[in-house]
């Protein structure tokens, strides 16, 4: 059992706020009611089973959400006056099938949506999904007994972010546009409920101004790396991310709208996108992604950043939509993997490797973490999409010899498939 099961209701306030106020590395809060800790904390929280969609532990999720939109002061913009959009989705009982076709269970989730009404005629979007894997069942990347995913990173974080950004622009008075805020259910099955909120959303979305997503955005790492996608959406954004960038972060942007996550819904309906990511970890998908483990202080950076750009979005008529290269459509099938977890937000010459899983090829070859892939075969790696081009023409039983900068120097490794 752990710690957070066995607290009072008291003594888990009392720990989070030894947690914000004395940690040594600090959370730096504004203010008591903006609690980015308190609230990922509480949504990572065994008390909340993972929050797998259509469980109990969801629903908990939803209700906090909800009270916390309450007490920020957003106008409930779901189902019949409420602050849940309410949706079902059959799951396919065919591990290869497709979900939206499936002959299995029915499952039920909810997005959770708020609003600020200025009587606009235009709307912003700001979202992030709050569903999990529960125990880990279906998406875990982690191998022993069933263990409770609490998912800090993926995405506590990003639904902090949702509530932070609402009391913020709550508090700024931003009159120009409407803005609702929307965590969304069941993006880990396959983005269900960005999905469901664009084909029923409560305003036509083409008066959707444009839409902000956060997914994983807590663990910023040391080069300060934040990754922008959807940049290439709309000809106003390239420019605002540049002018009002901080000299705190290092901006990785990324021009598609697509991405598997909840803004390729938006995109999709032809609504200028931006998504937030501070990178893939050794914890993705594991129990491990939990709350000790997040950088409090950079996700605060992150959110200053988001905030200072929808400031200077709102002094912009309404944006208009720019279809991007779908990158995705690059993507090759491969017969072979070498079990390594790529850097995404690595810009440099070859494919930075960011974690590596044991008794995979890469592992048996002794690859490592940090190491860059710039060579495989005879065949030079310039990035991700040539490392996997190159996975293409193996198979089973091939070995290749790879060469990769390790410290700044070169080295080979022959990997068995």
């Amino acid at each position: 059992m752990r710690l957070l099961q066995v607290f009072s209701r008291y003594s888990f306030l009392a720990f989070a706020f030894w947690l914000i106020t004395c940690s040594p590395k600090g959370y730096p809060i504004k203010e008591p009611g903006q609690g980015i800790a308190m609230d990922i904390i509480t949504l990572s929280s065994d008390h909340m089973e993972g929050r797998e969609i259509g469980t109990e532990g969801a629903d908990k999720a939803a209700e906090y959400i909800e009270k916390r939109f309450k007490e920020i002061g957003l106008n409930p913009k779901g189902d019949n006056n409420t602050y849940f959009q309410v949706f079902s989705r059959k799951k396919s009982n065919n591990p290869h099938g497709d979900d939206s076709q499936g002959e299995g269970d029915i499952i039920s989730g909810k997005n959770v949506v708020g609003w600020i009404d200025n009587k606009a005629p235009f709307t912003v979007v700001i979202g992030a999904h709050y569903d999990h894997l529960g125990y880990g069942k279906e998406g875990s990347l982690y191998t022993g007994p069933a263990a409770i995913h609490n998912g800090a990173d993926d995405n506590a974080s990003g639904v902090s972010g949702v509530l932070y950004l609402a009391e913020s622009i709550k508090k700024a008075g931003f009159t120009k546009y409407n803005y609702l805020f929307v965590s969304f259910s069941g993006e880990e099955k396959g983005l269900w409920g960005s999905n469901y909120f664009v084909k029923n959303c409560p305003v036509p979305a083409n008066s959707i101004h444009y839409m902000i997503n956060m997914d994983m955005i807590g663990r910023l790492n040391a080069e300060k790396k934040l990754s922008v996608g959807g940049v290439g959406t709309s000809p106003a954004f390239d420019k605002i991310i540049d002018q009002n960038a901080p000299s705190t972060l290092s901006i990785k942007k990324e021009l598609s709208g697509m991405a598997p996550s909840d803004h390729a819904s938006f995109y999709n309906a032809d609504v200028p996108v931006l998504g937030f990511f501070t990178g893939q970890h050794e914890d993705y998908h594991k129990p491990s992604d939990d709350h000790p483990l997040i950088n409090y202080k950079g996700a605060h950076t992150v959110l200053e950043y988001i905030f200072t750009l929808v400031r200077a979005l709102d002094s912009e008529p309404k944006l208009s939509f720019t279809k991007t290269k779908d990158e995705t459509q690059n993507r090759v099938a491969f017969n072979v993997t070498m079990g390594v977890m790529p850097d995404y937000l690595y810009d440099g010459k070859g494919m930075k490797i960011d974690g590596v899983k044991e008794g995979r090829p890469a592992f048996g070859a002794g690859l490592m973490k940090g190491d860059i892939i710039i060579k495989m075969g005879e065949i030079d790696v310039a990035d991700i999409q040539t490392y996997m081009k190159c996975l293409s023409t193996y198979q089973q039983g091939q070995t290749v010899e790879v060469t990769i900068l390790r410290e700044g120097k070169e080295v080979k490794k022959p990997v068995t498939f």
